[in-house]
C-alpha cells in the first residue's frame, strides 16, 4: 500500500507510507515543535518537543522518527501534551546559559533594546538611534536628563572599566539632535477615542502608543501647563521646561491627541461622564500628597513635592527660604535641597534617618548636592516640630542601625537621652508622597488605585497607570507602565482579550558575580574611559537655574558607544528555544539545581563554541558526520556533564570557514560566527 489514512487532530489526511507523524503534520499545516529534527540527518528524538499522543494505544510518542501506520490516530495539541512540552522546555532551560537579552535591556523598565540603539549611535545613524529608542519610550528628551539609569547599574562594562556604558546620555544626544524632525510613521485614525486624565508621563504614554494604533485621545490635567512631575516635580536645572514644552507639542502635531489644562478630576471632570462620552478612560493623576512625618507641630513643614511645585509655578524664582531644613533621603529630599541652595545664601541641610549608604536618592543626585554644598547630617530623626519668634525649632534624636527591616536595610534604632535642636527659616518634609484619590475610584490598602495587575483594568471601561497605581516611581516606570495600559486599552477597544508578551532571558549571572575572564565575548576588554557630561563652574551652578551640564558631542558619542561589548546572545532573533520557549511559557528557574559552567572555545579565527548554550540534540554531529563527511564533533563525558567537543580537544580546523553546516544546524546558537552581523 503507497498511501495510508490517518487522523491528526480529528482531521483526516492521507500520506505516503513510510513518512513520520512530524512530516505528515507538516505536510498539512499542522504545527509540531522540534528542536532536534532536520531532513538532512538521521532521527535523534533528543529534545523531546515532539511528543504526541497515539489515541489508538494511549501512548505518548516522538512524531519526529515515529512512522505513520493505517488508522493511526494522533493527537498533538491537548493540554496535556502542551503541558509535556512545556516541561521538556523547562528541562533544556534549566541546563541552557545565554543572556537571550542584555543586562542592560533586562533592567530598563521600559524595556528599550539599547544594544540595538548603541549599535546604531556607534555606526552615526543617530535617527535611527531615536527611532528604536521612542519604540518604548515616548519621551526620550526628558527622561534623557533625569533617567535613574537601572540599565547602567548592571551594564558588563563595570567589569572591565569599574564604570558602565554612559548609555543614558547617548540617548540625550540622539534625541537632542533629531527629535524636532522625527516623525512616527502614523496610521489612520479610526472612530475610538479615549479620555486620560493626568497628563503626566503615563498619560503621554498612553496617548502615544494608543495613537499608533490609531485611537483619538483628550489629556486633562488639573495644573495650567501638562507635564505633571515632568514639569512640577523635576527642577528646572535638571530639566529646563523650555525642552518639555518642545518635547509634548510633538504629541499634538501627531493628530488626535489633544490636551485640556485645569481640569481636575472630581471637580471639573466627573468620571461617570467620561465613561459615557468615551469608548474608555485612564486615570493617571500621579501622586501629588506629601506624606506625614508623623510628628508633633508637622504642619509648620512643608511637603517636598509641594515646594517643588510652587517654586514651579512661580517658574523658579520663589522667595529666599533662608536656612533651610530638609527631611528626608530621596530624588525628592535632593531636589529641594539643590533648589533651595539655588535661593538662598544660608545654609541648607539634609537630616537623614540611616546613613548615606541607605539613601533611596540616586547617586548621582546625592554627589550633585554635596558639589553644590548642601549640608547633611545623617542617623538623625526629626521627633518635634514647633515655632519660636521667627525660626522653627525641630527637635531631633540620633539613631544607630539595627537588624534589616523589610526593605533590606538596617533598621534605625533611636538612641536614649540623644535629642538636640536645629533651628531653621524653612523646613521641607520630604520623605513621601501618597495619592490622592476622587469618590468612586476603588483603592487599595496604601490609597492607590486599585487595579487588574494583569491588564491596568479597574472597572467597567477604566484603566489606569503610573505613580497613582504603583505609588511614587520614576518616569521610566510611569512610561513603561503607560505603554502596556495603553496596549491593554487596545485589546479592550478591539473585543479582544489583552495578554503580555511572555519573554524568557536566560542569564549568565548579575555582572559582579562574573569575572573578565567569563566574558570572553567582549570585543574590547581594553580598560577605556567613559564619557562624561561638562558641568557648569559650581559657583554659577549654585546661582542659576539653568542645566547644570551640557549634551555629548557627536564624537564623544560614537567613542562611547563603542564601550558596548553586545553581551546578549548573538543569536537572540534566531533561537529555536527561545521562540518555542516564550511560545509554550516554559520557565529557566522551574528546575533548581546546578549549572554547568562550561568555557567557551575562541580558538578558531571564525567561529566561536559556546557550550553553555548547547542542548545536546547532536545535529552539529551528525551533519558534519552524515553531511559533510567529517568527524570534527563528538560528544565528550557521557553522563551529567555531557558535552560536545573535539578530538583530543583540538580547535576546529581552519577550513571550516569555508563550510558552516555546523552552525547553520545548531537552533540555538552554541556554534556562531565571531563576526556575526546583526
Amino acid at each position: 500500500m503507497d498511501k495510508v489514512n490517518i487522523k491528526i487532530d480529528g482531521k483526516e489526511v492521507e500520506a505516503k507510507q513510510g513518512k513520520t507523524i512530524l512530516e505528515v503534520a507538516k505536510e498539512n499545516k499542522i504545527s509540531i515543535p522540534t528542536l532536534c529534527y532536520h531532513e538532512q540527518i538521521s532521527k535523534t528524538t533528543s529534545c523531546q518537543l515532539c511528543l504526541v499522543k497515539d489515541k489508538n494505544t494511549g501512548n505518548y510518542v516522538p512524531s519526529c522518527s515515529l512512522q505513520i501506520t493505517e488508522g493511526m490516530d494522533i493527537e498533538a495539541t491537548s493540554d496535556d501534551i502542551f503541558e509535556m512540552r512545556k516541561t521538556a522546555l523547562n528541562l533544556l532551560l534549566s541546563e541552557h546559559s545565554g543572556d537571550c537579552e542584555a543586562p542592560c535591556t533586562m533592567a530598563c523598565p521600559a524595556g528599550i533594546q539599547i544594544e540595538e540603539y548603541l549599535r546604531a549611535a556607534r555606526k552615526g545613524d543617530f535617527k535611527e538611534t531615536l527611532k528604536i529608542i521612542k519604540k518604548r519610550l515616548p519621551l526620550p528628551l526628558s527622561i534623557g536628563r533625569v533617567c535613574p539609569r537601572f540599565c547602567e547599574q548592571d551594564c558588563r562594562r563595570n567589569i572591565i572599566d569599574d564604570q558602565a556604558v554612559n548609555i543614558n546620555d547617548i540617548k540625550r544626544f540622539a534625541a537632542d539632535l533629531h527629535y524636532e524632525d522625527y516623525l512616527e510613521e502614523l496610521p489612520e485614525l479610526t472612530d475610538s477615542k479615549v479620555a486620560i486624565v493626568g497628563a503626566g508621563p503615563a498619560g503621554y504614554a498612553i496617548a502615544y502608543y494608543l495613537r499608533l494604533k490609531g485611537i483619538k485621545s483628550d489629556l486633562y490635567d488639573m495644573m495650567p501647563k501638562p507635564g505633571g512631575m515632568l514639569r512640577y516635580g523635576i527642577p528646572e536645572y535638571r530639566l529646563p521646561k523650555d525642552i518639555l514644552d518642545t518635547e509634548l507639542a510633538h504629541f499634538e502635531k501627531m493628530s488626535g491627541i489633544k490636551i485640556y489644562c485645569n481640569k481636575k478630576l472630581g471637580q471639573d471632570l466627573k468620571l461617570d461622564k467620561l465613561k459615557e462620552d468615551y469608548d474608555a478612560v485612564a486615570i493617571t493623576i500621579g501622586s501629588w500628597s506629601s506624606s506625614s512625618m508623623r510628628t508633633k507641630g508637622e504642619e509648620l513643614a512643608i511637603g517636598g513635592i509641594n515646594y517643588l511645585e510652587e517654586i514651579a509655578l512661580d517658574d523658579w524664582s520663589g522667595d529666599d527660604p533662608g536656612e533651610t531644613l530638609i527631611i528626608g533621603g530621596g530624588n525628592t529630599a535632593m531636589d529641594c535641597a539643590r533648589t533651595s541652595v539655588r535661593l538662598t545664601d544660608k545654609p541648607v541641610r539634609v537630616l537623614y534617618r540611616r546613613t548615606d549608604k541607605q539613601m533611596p536618592a540616586d547617586q548621582i543626585e546625592l554627589q550633585e548636592a554635596k558639589e553644590e554644598d548642601v549640608k547633611f547630617k545623617f542617623l538623625t530623626q526629626p521627633v518635634a516640630l514647633r515655632e519660636e519668634g521667627d525660626k522653627k525649632i525641630l527637635t531631633c534624636v540620633k539613631m544607630k542601625l539595627g537588624e534589616k527591616d523589610a526593605s533590606g536595610r538596617r533598621k534605625p534604632i533611636p538612641i536614649e537621652g540623644s535629642e538636640f535642636e536645629v533651628k531653621a527659616d524653612t523646613v521641607i518634609a520630604a520623605i513621601g508622597q501618597s495619592t490622592d484619590l476622587p469618590e468612586g475610584i476603588p483603592s487599595n490598602k496604601w490609597g492607590d488605585v486599585e487595579v487588574n495587575q494583569d491588564n491596568y483594568h479597574v472597572t467597567d471601561n477604566v484603566f489606569s497607570a503610573g505613580d497613582c497605581v504603583t505609588g511614587p516611581a520614576t518616569v521610566v516606570e510611569a512610561i513603561a507602565a503607560g505603554r502596556q495600559t495603553a496596549l491593554s486599552m487596545g485589546a479592550f477597544l478591539a473585543g479582544k482579550e489583552f495578554k503580555r508578551d511572555y519573554k524568557i532571558n536566560v542569564s549568565r549571572g548579575h555582572w559582579q558575580s562574573l569575572t573578565k575572564e567569563e566574558i570572553v565575548l567582549i570585543k574590547d576588554p581594553v580598560k577605556r574611559s567613559r564619557a562624561e557630561l561638562e558641568y557648569i563652574d559650581d559657583k554659577k551652578r549654585v546661582s542659576t537655574f539653568k542645566e547644570t551640564n551640557k549634551t555629548l558631542t557627536e564624537k564623544e558619542v560614537k567613542k562611547e558607544a563603542e564601550r558596548c561589548i553586545e553581551c546578549s546572545c548573538s543569536y537572540k532573533e534566531d533561537c529555536q528555544l527561545k521562540d518555542y520557549s516564550e511560545e509554550y511559557k516554559a520557565d529557566p528557574e522551574a528546575m533548581v539545581g546546578e549549572k554547568v559552567i562550561f568555557d567557551y572555545d575562541m580558538r578558531h579565527p571564525e567561529i566561536i563554541r559556546d557550550p553553555g548554550k548547547c542542548i545536546k540534540c547532536e545535529a552539529c554531529i551528525k551533519v558534519c558526520k552524515e553531511v559533510v563527511n567529517k568527524y570534527l564533533l563528538e560528544f565528550k563525558e557521557r553522563g551529567y556533564y555531557t558535552r560536545v567537543g573535539t578530538e583530543f580537544e583540538k580547535p576546529l580546523p581552519v577550513d571550516c570557514t569555508d563550510c558552516g553546516e555546523c552552525i547553520d544546524i545548531c537552533p540555538v546558537g552554541a556554534l556562531d560566527w565571531k563576526s556575526k552581523k546583526r
